[in-house]
């Protein structure tokens, strides 16, 4: 039995350097994505110590005291983090909610055109917004919802007082929602497109012979046909429940706002690099990001058992 494991191990070693001794190209290509992920998403990985510390700069990690848990009790003592989790499931849901139903309708919508290069035209527009980055979206918003942006001046002309829109906690979420929607909705519309284009067009023609009209084939052909792409969507998009969007967030919120926009990302950021509360920080971080995996690998389970979708 020892005997046999060796020589399995042997052959293993010389398949192994058959691997690399034939693909060596390919190794070394990869290699500088390989490095430059391991010393910025693995090695600062061991700064998460300062969660359980009581973290002090001049000390270092090595010097700082070690408090357990404690960082984490102090999480669900404070109202402010309370609301920054509130703000976030509220806002990531809606995200997510409107992020799957809204593309598959257009997707539907936009099938139906047959002339291709009015199709083409509309599909271009709906996904340009997808490139670009949140400040220069940011700084559309402010121009059009500002004191003196183009909705107020409309709004004065209307003898309406001029509304400050972005300074409104009671608005902020639901402009945080469309503004997210009408910049990524393009994108899944694309996925529905292509995942429609793979539907047998013979069920069409069959149907089509049958009687059945426009609405009908949509409901009963092309809505089961992709049907597995929603659902793989939908469970994926479970582990960014926790992911409301720091970008977004963080050019368009203010004091104003912080009671309904104040997510556990900008949180986290300004109690740790505004305030100086490393420690905390850290952990609220480090508690966000344990939910998320959990939520990852409970929704990749559910994307194999349902539609049989699987990464690896």
């Amino acid at each position: 039995m020892k005997k046999n494991r060796i020589g399995w191990q042997m052959a293993a070693r010389k398949t192994w350097r058959q691997e690399i001794r034939h693909n060596w190209p390919l190794y070394l290509l990869i290699a500088p994505a390989f490095v430059f992920a391991l010393i910025f998403c693995y090695l600062p990985m061991g700064g998460l110590v300062m969660a359980f510390q009581n973290y002090k700069p001049w000390l270092g990690i090595l010097g700082s005291e070690f408090v357990g848990l404690e960082n984490f009790r102090q999480i669900f003592e404070f109202q402010e983090s309370y609301q920054a989790i509130i703000n976030t499931l509220i806002i990531a849901v809606s995200k997510i909610i409107l992020g799957l139903v809204v593309p598959v309708i257009m997707a539907l919508l936009l099938n139906e055109v047959k002339n291709v290069g009015l199709k083409k035209g509309i599909q271009t527009l709906v996904y340009l917004p997808h490139f670009l980055s949140w400040v220069t979206v940011a700084g559309m918003l402010r121009d059009i919802l500002g004191l003196d942006g183009i909705v107020n001046s409309f709004l004065q002309n209307l003898g309406i007082e001029p509304i400050f829109f972005l300074g409104e906690a009671g608005m902020f979420r639901q402009i945080v929602v469309i503004s997210d929607l009408w910049k990524g909705f393009g994108f899944g519309m694309i996925v529905y497109l292509a995942a429609i284009a793979n539907i047998d067009q013979s069920l069409y023609e069959a149907a089509e012979m049958d009687g059945a009209n426009r609405w009908q084939q949509t409901l009963h052909i092309t809505l089961p046909g992709i049907m597995p792409m929603i659902i793989v969507m939908a469970t994926l998009s479970l582990g960014n429940v926790l992911n409301a969007g720091f970008d977004q967030i963080y050019n368009l919120y203010s004091p104003l706002t912080y009671s309904t926009g104040d997510i556990i990302d900008t949180y986290v950021y300004r109690q740790s690099l505004v305030n100086g509360q490393y420690s905390f920080g850290t952990a609220v971080g480090l508690f966000k990001s344990g939910i998320g995996l959990l939520l990852t690998v409970v929704s990749y389970r559910i994307a194999y058992k349902v539609a049989g979708y699987r990464i690896f």
